[in-house]
Formats: structure tokens, C-alpha cells, sequence
């Protein structure tokens, strides 16, 4: 008891507050990646089956009506369009009926853990009919990177890698000026789309062709997050950090697509996935090296543009806030405070001047 009450009082106040950011994380993460891949199902996977003769309609009306919403099952004519559905990811899976040897069409690339389920379903089928079943891809993998998952972490690479600079333009570069801090945030940017583009491409091979497109929309991705999280500094201080874990870590990675696509999550991600530069990142590259642009591409790089586009909206208004700050009238020289209810020491005075740079140092490097 008598060293508990020797602690000052302030003393343990003040790191019972600083405590708070790590266990907000903690719960944030937990709660975030727990609800996004605790218990992924199907929803409206789409499949198609093969044929156009009442075989094949009907093989599509019971799997509908046995998968309920798991599964969006449709007819397509043959193989060849089965194939342009499949390379323009409007489907997970097209299987071929045969009475010998019924067929599964799959282009893992665009998630390997929809190939899988749809699988799972269809060598069902096939056993059901007394025959194994044969899978096909049509989007074949590179050797380094055998699942396709390996792109979901040059994203996570990507992403710690941007909000972690902006621990240091935002509290030890917050004596520059506004715009010298975005030049910065630009210059980072490169340099962590560079470091992410040779990791995937001659380090590791991840991918094996198309790195331009991939340094490009490398830079896109992380020059956004950069702007937005050096622009929300001014206006939250030492909460960016947490702010930047909550966009560009619980929310972006869980709907990302990396390991999980829409259709095996609930609605959230699934709502989230339509517009978060995660998902515009990691889609916008698959459809670039895997699919030859032809699944949206477009789309997914305007995704990226936009945060890009709405982080330099927030640097201009952090500039002005900023100015109006530094602008604030002063209190006249011979005008003094109303005294305080008790005075403190000139320890205490310096101590307190000093305490808020370093606090702030201390909230942004947890998340680092």
C-alpha cells in the first residue's frame, strides 16, 4: 500500500490515458478482423453451369434451391462464354457437365478462397453422378506466389508503410509548413510504391509482368493514404494515429478482397469493398496482371484517384486551419492571466510545456 501511494496521482493519470490508444486497438482489431473472417459463407457466390438443353437447367435449378442464397447459380451456353464470364470475374466457377468426366472452370486469380468453395460444392455434384471431378484454371498462378494471396500482402506492406511515415511528418515535421509537408508525403510515397513494386517483382515474384501498372497504382494507393492521414494530423493530433488504423487497417484490409471476396462476407465488407482503396488497390493490380485490364480496371484506378484527390482537399483545409491558427490574436503584452486557484512550480511549468510533443511522439509511434 505505502508504494502505491507514494505514485503521484498525475503520474498514473497520465499513463492510464496513454493507455487508452493501445487497448482501443486492441478491441478495434479484434472486433474488425474477428466479424470479417470469423465465419465466411457464401452469399450469392456466382456459378454457372454448362448447357443449354434441360439437363442443364435443371441441374441449376436444384443447386439453387438446395444452396438457398449461397449461391447465384445461372446457364451459360458453353465453355467459350463460361470462359469470357470467368476472365471478366462475373463469375466464381462454371462447371461442365459430362457423363464421363464433368469439368469445373475456376480463374483462382481473382480469389483463390472462392475457387475453393465453389469447388467444394460442385465435387459434390460430381459425386452425386459417381465421377471425380476435374478442376481447370484458366488464370494460372506465378510460381511465387502459388495462391494468389501474396498481393494481399504487398497491400498490407503498401499500407504500414504510408501511415507509418506520417507518425513522423505529423509530429516531428509539424514545424514545416503545410506544403512542404505534403512534398514530403509525395516523395514518401515513391519511395514506399518503389520498395512494394521490387518486393513483388524481382525479390519475391509475385508478379511476373506488368510492374509499371503495379508501381503506378502503388503510388496511387499510398500518395492517398499519406494525404489524408497528414491532413487529419492537423485537426486530431495525437488521435491520427488510431484514426489511421481504424481507415487503413481494421476497415481497409478486412475488405480488401485478400482473403476473402464479397460474397463470402457479410454485407458490411462486402458494401465497403465497392469503394475502399484497399479494394481498389489489390483489385485494380489483379485485374491489371492477372486478366489484361478487361475486369474494371478502370473502375479500381479511379477508386484510387479519388482518395488520392479527397486527401488533397484535406491538406488545403488543414493548410487554412493551420494559418487561421498561426493568425489567432495574441493576448496584449500588458494583460495577464487570471490567476490560477493554486500556483505551480516553474518544474511543473516546464514540465507541462514540454509534456505535449512528446505525448504526441509517444500516441503516433504505438501505431507504428
Amino acid at each position: 500500500m505505502s508504494s502505491l501511494s507514494a505514485v503521484p496521482r498525475p503520474a498514473l493519470r497520465h499513463v492510464l490515458t496513454h493507455l487508452v490508444t493501445p487497448l482501443l486497438m486492441c478491441l478495434g482489431m479484434g472486433i474488425a478482423y474477428l466479424s470479417a473472417f470469423h465465419a465466411p459463407a457464401p452469399h450469392q457466390l456466382p456459378v454457372a453451369v454448362v448447357g443449354q438443353g434441360p439437363q442443364a437447367q435443371v441441374l441449376a435449378q436444384t443447386l439453387k434451391d438446395a444452396a438457398g442464397d449461397g449461391l447465384d447459380v445461372t446457364t451459360v451456353a458453353d465453355t467459350d462464354a463460361a470462359r469470357h464470364r470467368l476472365l471478366d470475374r462475373d463469375l466464381a466457377a462454371a462447371y461442365v457437365p459430362d457423363a464421363d468426366a464433368p469439368t469445373l472452370l475456376v480463374a483462382t486469380a481473382g480469389s483463390e478462397t472462392s475457387a475453393t468453395a465453389a469447388e467444394k460444392v460442385f465435387t459434390q455434384v460430381a459425386a452425386h453422378q459417381g465421377r471425380p471431378l476435374t478442376v481447370r484454371e484458366l488464370t494460372p498462378l506465378p510460381a511465387g506466389d502459388p495462391t494468389g494471396q501474396g498481393l494481399f500482402f504487398l497491400l498490407v506492406a503498401l499500407s504500414i508503410g504510408s501511415y507509418g511515415s506520417v507518425a513522423v511528418l505529423g509530429a516531428a515535421g509539424a514545424v514545416l509548413a503545410m506544403r512542404l509537408r505534403a512534398l514530403l508525403g509525395l516523395g514518401v510515397a515513391l519511395v514506399v510504391s518503389l520498395l512494394g513494386t521490387a518486393l513483388a517483382g524481382p525479390v519475391f515474384h509475385l508478379v511476373d509482368h506488368g510492374l509499371l501498372g503495379v508501381w503506378a497504382m502503388s503510388w496511387l494507393y499510398s500518395a492517398g493514404i499519406v494525404a489524408i492521414s497528414t491532413a487529419l494530423h492537423t485537426f486530431l493530433g495525437r488521435w491520427t494515429t488510431l484514426t489511421m488504423m481504424a481507415l487503413f487497417v481494421m476497415l481497409n484490409f478486412t475488405s480488401s478482397g485478400g482473403i476473402f471476396q464479397p460474397e463470402l462476407q457479410n454485407g458490411f465488407y462486402g458494401a465497403l469493398h465497392s469503394f475502399w482503396n484497399g479494394a481498389g488497390f489489390l483489385e485494380g493490380v489483379r485485374d491489371h496482371v492477372y486478366f489484361g485490364g478487361r475486369a474494371g480496371l478502370g473502375g479500381h484506378v479511379a477508386t484510387l484517384f479519388a482518395w488520392l484527390a479527397a486527401g488533397a482537399a484535406l491538406l488545403v483545409l488543414a493548410a487554412r486551419t493551420e494559418r487561421r491558427r498561426d493568425l489567432a490574436p495574441v493576448r496584449p503584452a500588458g494583460r495577464q492571466p487570471a490567476a490560477e486557484p493554486t500556483a505551480k512550480s516553474a518544474d511543473e511549468s516546464a514540465e507541462e510545456s514540454a509534456e505535449d510533443p512528446a505525448e504526441e511522439e509517444m500516441e503516433e509511434a504505438v501505431g507504428v
